[in-house]
């Protein structure tokens, strides 16, 4: 999908999540083409950059781009069963209150409750969940 990103931002490979409008987009003629089709608290990468530059006024340099964007990849530490690279599920965040320096990978940015996932790869156990729980640790896609 085509989306409008900073000019700064602008780089294939650039992974981002979006968070939401601007107040300013609100009124803005490229509201549509730029926010239209992203979905609020999702994670994307973008694919290719184009070129014809707009002016903005809430991005670094005034300018935007248009990008080509797609749902980026997750990786995530989760408890599920018979995890395997195709394998498909549906995310459940776990039952963790506790603050360690894996709570990103057990709550990570741009997976929300009840997503359809697909194992796009298994990276083996992870071994140092302070409640003891039996992790595996997965880079995810997602059913559509």
């Amino acid at each position: 999908m085509i989306t409008l990103i900073g000019k700064k931002l602008a780089k294939e490979g650039q992974e981002f999540v979006f968070i939401g409008p601007a107040p300013e987009c609100e009124s803005c003629r490229f509201k549509s083409s730029c926010i239209g089709n992203l979905e609020k608290n999702r994670k994307y990468v973008i694919t290719e950059v184009r070129d014809n530059e707009q002016k903005c006024p809430i991005h670094a340099d005034d300018a935007v781009v248009p990008v080509e964007v797609e749902r980026a990849s997750i990786n995530i530490l989760t408890d599920s069963k018979s995890i395997f690279e195709g394998s498909t599920f549906t995310y459940k965040a776990p039952n963790c209150d506790e603050t360690c320096e894996f709570h990103d990978l057990c709550f990570p940015d741009g997976l929300i409750e009840n997503d359809k996932c697909i194992v796009l790869e298994n990276n083996g156990k992870h071994k140092e969940c302070k409640k003891g729980l039996n992790l595996n640790n997965l880079t995810l896609g997602f059913v559509v």
